[in-house]
């Protein structure tokens, strides 16, 4: 979608389209996956469980980060990532407000 259509939809729909955008590819699932199982930050774990390179996973970090699923604090020379609850619950009000809505035939 062109940067000058977006004009057109609510923030909301545009923050919830990156999101699911973000989502779209199946190791960005399994990192957050990975990150919801754990409850602590995660620093070089992450590339041990997921058959990717370290700079592909990285890749995927930073598209997790940029639409604010996960978040990520430097300790030492390492980042280390997290679940960002408040972007979680944000998606998980969206989905539910479209089933409360939702009349069915």
């Amino acid at each position: 979608m062109g940067a000058s259509k977006t004009a057109h939809f609510s923030d909301r729909q545009n923050q919830m389209a990156s999101i699911a955008k973000a989502l779209g590819h199946p190791a960005r699932i399994a990192i957050l996956e990975f990150l919801t199982r754990t409850d602590a930050c995660i620093c070089g774990d992450i590339v041990n469980v997921l058959p990717l390179s370290q700079p592909t996973v990285s890749q995927h970090l930073k598209e997790l980060k940029d639409v604010g699923l996960i978040q990520g604090s430097v300790e030492g020379a390492s980042i280390c990532y997290c679940v960002n609850q408040k972007t979680l619950t944000l998606l998980k009000d969206y989905i539910d407000s479209m089933f409360d809505s939702k009349k069915c035939c």
